[in-house]
């Protein structure tokens, strides 16, 4: 057969050049990582011979299975799975694009400590390279299941490698190792010993599903001995929590999620009556790098009676809990059950349910009882979490319970809807909240310095999702949350009647320059008015209290949803020297042309105060340096 040579991609190249030189102090973890990818194939092909029972595979006695040549320092694993065609090889081995290998090579940069880099590995489905770590030739020979040409790949890990087509090919995948010597003082172990070989299986793989196996060493003159399962093969979910050790339920989470740093919490759940299930679930400690893609892939495995039927099953879990991994064992749905017919089955939608509410109670017991690992909760999957908010109505209160937002109270401390209210001074009826990029930002807002004088505290929200929850929940206790940035705010609480004159008179005052400002800034404000939330800032524009903001059309209009352009409200600071400097212009002057422009400019100050953009930023900077040019 013709054998093709194909040059290894820039980014492939720098991530086998690590692999050989491996930053990884464990290099124990390449077995791990075979031993893996062939309990994936052997999944793949029952479940294949599940859904087509014409495919021509055997699946009589399908096993994971360990050589070795110790004279020649050959290690192979082999497997009697699924396997691969020739196009799959060469795009799923031998580019390495679909390995995600610049995310790979930018995180591992990232990586503050050895732990964090070696978990790369298999988050970023590059563990068929890590071969490269021990071995100085890695050949893989594989045959898809029910062709009957099968592909063998080689390299030696520099800037080539090869694919040929192969005809006497077992069904399957073999990954055959040409191991360096052994170094001990550089963790290089000795991989052709059967202890070794033993110690790294049991220590990563014994729950796997499938027998691990390996023909004894053979004494001389003895008859070949039959091969020895290594791996026990239990169910971890099947057993009771005392008969299982932290490290294995560990194992289980870094085999499902192929994020090899531990979980921060494990979630047992068995439920028993007219419809049987055991689950398995983890909450990771790290969000993945690619939590919030169109492509990432949620949901748990599916068994039914132990066996395997799906992976990333959606319909388990809601999408705002996409970050939970492991594994659930129903033990009266079918064997032949679709990802459609999931989506109509009630029994599922009851597992969902259930599961739903544990994975939340469980979040607020770690809330209540290990500040540190509820911060560490939040911090990576707060955001999505809050998801929930908008489109789970039943566990809404659920989700408040354990959400906690940052807030003027206190810089580093988050808090509590809980906290805030008990919190609230007295004749305070709403929860207020601005929305914004970052807290430096919204903190320095003009919409804050009345509640920064009178000491009212207010959430700062800087997730994209905070724009729509807080609608979407509206209220908490009784009490409604409220946007410092939207509608007409009074903060003097009870009536004032020198304060209630004060105003008549300043809006008698101005009502002039506002209906004259109203005018000629038509195009971009449906009204101006005078504030009671500024103190410092001129001025400042606002949204109706039932509009949308500026940052919610935007959102709409990226995910391609067109949405009216809405006019906001001008509010001005009627004790501000530039405000009082241009009402007296305007009664004095008969020609008001020349005050258009500082309407104008006004108005664009108070939009980039708030974060926004000028309509037009050449005009903008034109208007500034023109009167600048005046001042000097």
């Amino acid at each position: 057969m013709t054998t093709e040579t194909f040059e290894f991609q820039v980014e492939a190249r720098q991530l086998l050049q690590l692999m050989i030189h491996s930053v990884y102090s464990n290099k124990d973890v390449f077995l791990r990582e075979l031993v893996s990818n062939a309990s994936d194939a052997l999944d793949k092909l029952r479940l294949e011979k599940l859904r087509d029972d014409s495919l021509d595979a055997d699946v009589s006695d399908l096993h994971i299975e360990i050589d070795v040549d110790k004279e020649a320092r050959i290690l192979t694993v082999r497997d009697n799975g699924i396997g691969m065609s020739y196009d799959e090889v060469g795009q799923l081995i031998g580019t390495i694009a679909n390995s995600g290998t610049a995310g790979f090579l930018k995180e591992l940069r990232e990586a503050q400590d050895a732990a964090g880099a070696e978990g790369l590995i298999g988050q970023f489905g590059v563990g068929f390279y890590s071969g490269f770590m021990v071995a100085d030739e890695v050949t893989l020979v594989t045959r898809r299941a029910g062709e009957s040409q099968g592909t063998r790949w080689t390299s030696r890990g520099e800037s080539t490698y090869t694919l040929e087509k192969v005809d006497d090919a077992p069904q399957g995948t073999s990954v055959t190792l040409h191991l360096k010597p052994a170094d001990p003082e550089n963790q290089l172990h000795d991989y052709t010993s059967p202890w070794t070989i033993k110690e790294i299986v049991k220590r990563y793989s014994d729950f796997i599903t499938w027998p691990i196996r390996m023909v004894p060493e053979q004494g001389d003159g003895q008859d070949a001995p039959e091969p020895e399962t290594l791996n026990s093969m239990k169910a971890l979910w099947a057993r009771s929590r005392d008969e299982v050790s932290d490290d294995e339920y560990h194992e289980l989470y870094k085999h499902i999620s192929h994020d090899w740093r531990e979980p921060l919490e494990t979630i047992r759940l068995q439920a028993e009556g007219t419809f049987e299930y055991q689950a398995l679930l983890f909450v990771p400690s790290h969000a993945p790098h690619d939590l919030f893609t169109r492509d990432f892939k949620r949901g748990v495995q599916l068994y039914v009676k132990r066996v395997f039927i799906m992976d990333d099953c959606e319909a388990l879990l809601p999408p705002y809990l996409r970050f939970v991994k492991g594994v659930v064992d129903a033990q009266d749905l079918s064997l032949n059950v679709s990802r459609e017919i999931l989506q109509q089955d009630r029994h599922i939608r009851m597992m969902q349910r259930r599961l739903t509410k544990k994975v939340l109670s469980t979040v607020k017991e770690i809330k209540t009882k290990d500040a540190d690992r509820y911060a560490t909760f939040w911090r990576e999957f707060g955001t999505v979490l809050k998801e929930g908010l908008v489109t789970d109505s039943e566990n809404r209160d659920a989700i408040l319970a354990v959400a906690s937002f940052a807030t003027t109270h206190a810089e580093d401390e988050p808090t509590t809807l809980a906290q805030y209210v008990e919190r609230m001074k007295d004749g305070q009826e709403d929860i207020y909240y601005i929305t914004g990029e970052s807290r430096q930002s919204i903190e320095n807002s003009p919409h804050m310095e009345a509640f920064r004088d009178k000491g009212i505290e207010v959430l700062l929200l800087t997730d994209a999702v905070d724009e729509v929850w807080v609608d979407a929940v509206g209220e908490y206790e009784g009490k409604k949350l409220r946007s410092v940035a939207k509608g007409e705010i009074d903060l003097d609480g009870e009536k004032d009647e020198k304060a209630d004159g004060e105003r008549e008179k300043q809006a008698e005052e101005y009502a002039g320059l506002l209906g004259w400002m109203r005018e000629q800034l038509d195009e971009d404000i449906k009204e101006v008015r005078l504030s009671a939330r500024l103190t410092v800032s001129p001025a400042c524009v606002v949204s109706d209290a039932h509009e949308l903001t500026p940052a919610l059309e935007n959102m709409y209009r990226a995910m391609g949803q067109e949405v009216p352009r809405t006019k906001r409200i001008l509010e001005l600071n009627p004790d501000h020297l530039l405000v009082k400097n241009l009402n007296q212009a305007y009664k004095e002057r008969e020609d008001r042309s020349g005050l258009v422009e500082s309407a104008e400019l006004l108005h664009t100050l108070a939009v980039l105060a708030e974060g926004g953009q000028p309509k037009d930023p050449a005009r903008f900077v034109k208007l500034v340096a023109d009167r600048l040019e005046r001042t000097l």
